[in-house]
């Protein structure tokens, strides 16, 4: 290991390409979607539509910075930049947060579905184990944590496209076998296209608008390609056909063939469910295989996401020093050792500690994405303002300025009043609250201690 503290441009055009492709999809898609179409019926596409439409506006924004000033702090630098050091602060370890947690939770959802086909190992082994082969892969290179990306965002988009091809199949009846009764399942026979009204697509927002998160790792990665503007620029223009493909036609595919009240759809997932209706040998296999590779997939990326993030803190004087050191390959061991310790001590409170403590750390980062996007559109209002003040010129520019930007703040707040509100959702935001208070005044203290002058020394 060496002294140095500087990141290698380890990924390549291919890794972050498919890094962008495939970063929003994980078993959110697969298995949440369910929820959501339970909840709010055929309509549901709706809530995804309005969802992915509010992240496309955010990584536009997002986009626009990050191709002016690459940062492998992403939005954490641009709002340090924009608001001053406590917004970076406290957004850069809220975002560290979310993604420490979601450590323990992939890994908990990867050691389900092996303990299922290995019964004999205990599911706490099937954790640690996951967890830390995955760890070894963020030590070695970025290109080896690109490499092992790559291959599990590859097939993810090919499970999610053979998933599609035989729901159009299904629907139009070319093979017998797998012929469904179609748009059938949007008629009055089962309550319509809306049967629990608007209220509940709304609802159902509040659950789609988290499964497009990860959609920004692709501006923190890119920091470590060659040519990073070039990469983000091209990762933030596809991200329409991307939510279109892989989310809208999807989810559509899943109420024409799915009954919204059909009551499997919550208890086996939505993709399962509709390959049962399709007649598909083996469902429950292929759906568990493929959700696995997500859940690993998202694992490897909150490892990287969560050290590089605590390691731009660091370099920024918001973090202990030793954060920021890295390895002979340019990897900031010492930052993935920290996240993973953290995420592996989460892990074990899940199995160790009283439930209300573990439903009380996940509730804490219930709300961490949508402050983090807030935390975006206002950055981006703030220092594109000041870049047209100064005559400076936009290579990649948000659209509509300053409405849409506008909109976007207001959007998020509304999502974020509608959550205080409902009960279901109101711990969420009230923990997330609390640990955002406690980081600002953790923020507050680490200031005044540096802009304290050194005591004079005495006779």
């Amino acid at each position: 290991m060496s002294s140095n503290s500087a990141l290698a441009p380890g990924l390549k055009q291919r890794h972050v390409t498919m890094l962008s492709i495939a970063g929003a999809i994980g078993a959110g898609l697969f298995i949440g979607s369910g929820h959501a179409i339970a909840a709010a019926g055929p309509a549901a596409i709706l809530a995804y539509i309005l969802s992915g439409t509010l992240v496309v506006l955010v990584m536009r924004m997002l986009g626009e910075m990050a191709v002016a000033s690459p940062d492998t702090g992403s939005f954490s630098t641009y709002a340090e930049r924009a608001m001053g050091r406590t917004a970076g602060f406290t957004i850069g370890w809220l975002y560290w947060w979310f993604w420490v947690l979601v450590i323990p939770i992939e890994a908990i959802a990867a050691a389900a579905i092996l303990h299922t086909w290995f019964p004999a190992i205990q599911t706490w082994e099937f954790a640690l184990a996951v967890t830390g082969l995955l760890t070894l892969t963020n030590l070695f290179s970025v290109a080896r944590y690109g490499e092992f990306e790559f291959w599990f965002a590859m097939l993810k988009v090919i499970a999610v496209l053979g998933f599609i091809a035989l729901g159009a199949v299904a629907l139009t009846g070319i093979v017998p076998d797998l012929t469904v009764s179609g748009v059938v399942k949007l008629s009055n026979e089962f309550g319509g296209f809306m049967p629990n009204g608007m209220t509940a697509v709304v609802g159902a927002m509040l659950t789609t608008v988290f499964s497009f998160m990860g959609t920004e790792i692709v501006t923190i990665a890119a920091a470590e390609s060659k040519n990073p503007s070039k990469q983000i620029t091209r990762a933030t223009n596809s991200v329409v056909w991307r939510m279109g493909i892989f989310y809208i036609v999807s989810v559509f595919l899943i109420v024409s063939i799915v009954p919204w009240n059909d009551p499997m759809l919550v208890q086996v997932g939505s993709y399962q469910r509709a390959l049962e209706l399709m007649n598909i040998p083996h469902a429950k296999m292929i759906v568990d295989i493929v959700v696995l590779i997500a859940v690993a997939s998202c694992l490897n990326s909150a490892i990287y996401t969560a050290s590089r993030m605590v390691y731009s803190l660091s370099k920024r004087g918001d973090g202990p020093r030793m954060l920021q050191r890295t390895s002979s390959a340019g990897v900031p061991y010492v930052a993935v050792l920290a996240s993973t310790a953290v995420g592996f001590l989460t892990t074990a409170l899940n199995y160790f500690a009283p439930d209300e403590v573990f439903s009380f750390l996940l509730a804490s980062s219930g709300a961490v994405a949508l402050l983090v996007y807030l935390a975006i559109a206002v950055s981006q209002l703030l220092l594109r303002k000041r870049a047209n003040l100064q005559g400076d010129a936009m290579a990649f520019k948000m659209w509509l300025f300053p409405w849409l930007s506008y909109l976007v703040i207001f959007s998020i707040l509304s999502i974020l009043t509608m959550m205080l509100v409902l009960p279901e959702h109101r711990m969420e935001v009230l923990a997330t609250g609390v640990l955002t208070l406690s980081i600002v005044g953790m923020s507050v203290i680490s200031s005044a201690r540096k802009s304290r002058p050194p005591q004079a020394e005495t006779a």
